[in-house]
């Protein structure tokens, strides 16, 4: 049979999972061009400022998680706690299994209505801003996490201003991690990801206590 008597191909009965996944193709076609287009302009690498703040609950949670990719990517990665002292967590457990490529330090005192303490939870704060920026210092180091540096700052416990100053001058390739409720306005507007974790339910107002393996 020639081209010529070749019978056209009919067009798929409207409604017809025929048709919906032809046109989901020619959707998704159109998609992934224009995608392609806008990604063909994002060429700029640099270390990211990421501030993860907000009720919600999660923030130190995905501050590990990146640490957990950044391992795997053959990252070192610092890690600073600002609040936390020397508490046994799950993701501690894990993360100590790579002391090549983990560092961690728990450098807080625990929350301020625990310590009643001004001045401790200051000279606290201070002892930990020094290590963090040790460890920013460090070119060894690829990522740094500073959790709940954002409870120092609420309290005033650390100078915003230096800390701003520090973190808009920190080495270019490297990617800092702050977490905590209530950041700062000033360092929202220096950082490049910001994500607010909104709380809608926490099994916490129902009575129930933290569960090892969620909460630590």
């Amino acid at each position: 049979m020639s081209d010529d008597d070749k019978q056209p191909e009919s067009a798929p009965e409207p409604g017809s999972d025929e048709a919906l996944d032809k046109r989901h193709a020619e959707k998704m076609a159109k998609k992934k061009a224009a995608r392609d287009k806008i990604l063909a302009t994002k060429t700029i690498e640099k270390g990211l400022l990421i501030v993860h703040t907000g009720k919600g609950k999660g923030k130190s949670t995905a501050a590990m998680g990146l640490a957990v990719r950044a391992i795997g990517n053959g990252m070192k990665v610092g890690i600073v706690q600002f609040v936390k002292g020397v508490w046994e967590t799950g993701e501690r457990h894990v993360l100590d299994q790579f002391p090549d490529l983990v560092s961690i330090k728990a450098m807080g005192q625990g929350f301020s209505w625990e310590t009643q303490d001004r001045q401790r939870d200051i000279a606290a704060a201070e002892n930990a801003w020094e290590m963090s920026r040790d460890m920013m210092n460090d070119p060894s180091f690829k990522l740094v996490i500073l959790d709940e540096l954002n409870i120092p700052l609420r309290y005033g416990n650390l100078d915003i201003d230096a800390v701003v100053d520090y973190l808009k001058n920190k080495p270019e390739d490297l990617h800092v991690v702050v977490t905590g409720r209530n950041a700062k306005e000033e360092l929202i507007e220096i950082a490049d990801l910001v994500t607010e974790m909104t709380m809608i339910k926490h099994p916490f107002r129902s009575g129930v206590k933290a569960q090892i393996g969620i909460e630590f």
